[in-house]
């Protein structure tokens, strides 16, 4: 589960949507090297603790992260071998404002610095595996589900020894 150090927004609870934690508590965390990722995004802290990830893949088990382009490039430095990025962009930057309004959880200042910085981000696009333009939420999924289950199946991902022919 995710760090912020931000203040729940609407519904959202502590240990469910996220794990809520003063500033001081998530600077400890980064600095003892706890954290896989982190990024200061918004005036506000997020990061994703390293124990789970490592714990995820060592069982061979998928895991998903939300995370903004900062947290991906210390994830693909850190897991070069494990990791699969997707680049999820909406199908118009006017979209994405509405998206953002319709939340109505931003004052307008936060909404305009969330749309700038959006526009800046998605220069990075190229840098990721993959792209899905999420218009619909079921094709997006949809899509979501097909590159996992193409990363499943290829042979680099296999783990151990696999010869079915031996036996």
């Amino acid at each position: 589960m995710s760090l912020t150090t931000r203040a729940p927004r609407g519904r959202e609870a502590d240990g469910v949507d996220y794990s809520f934690v003063s500033e001081e508590e998530f600077k400890r965390r980064q600095s003892s090297g706890e954290l896989a990722e982190w990024a200061r995004v918004f005036e506000s802290s997020y990061g994703t603790p390293r124990a789970p990830l490592d714990a995820a893949i060592a069982a061979g088990r998928d895991i998903l992260l939300d995370i903004d382009i900062q947290g991906a490039r210390q994830i693909r430095a850190i897991y070069p071998h494990d990791a699969v990025s997707i680049f999820v962009l909406p199908p118009t930057f006017a979209e994405l404002e509405e998206r953002l309004r319709g939340r109505a959880t931003e004052e307008e200042s936060n909404i305009q610095h969330r749309l700038r910085k959006a526009r800046d981000e998605a220069e990075a696009y190229p840098e990721y595996d993959y792209l899905i333009i999420n218009a619909e939420v079921h094709e997006s999924v949809a899509r979501l589900e097909t590159i996992v289950n193409a990363e499943r199946l290829k042979v680099g991902r296999l783990r151990g020894e696999f010869a079915p022919w031996k036996s």
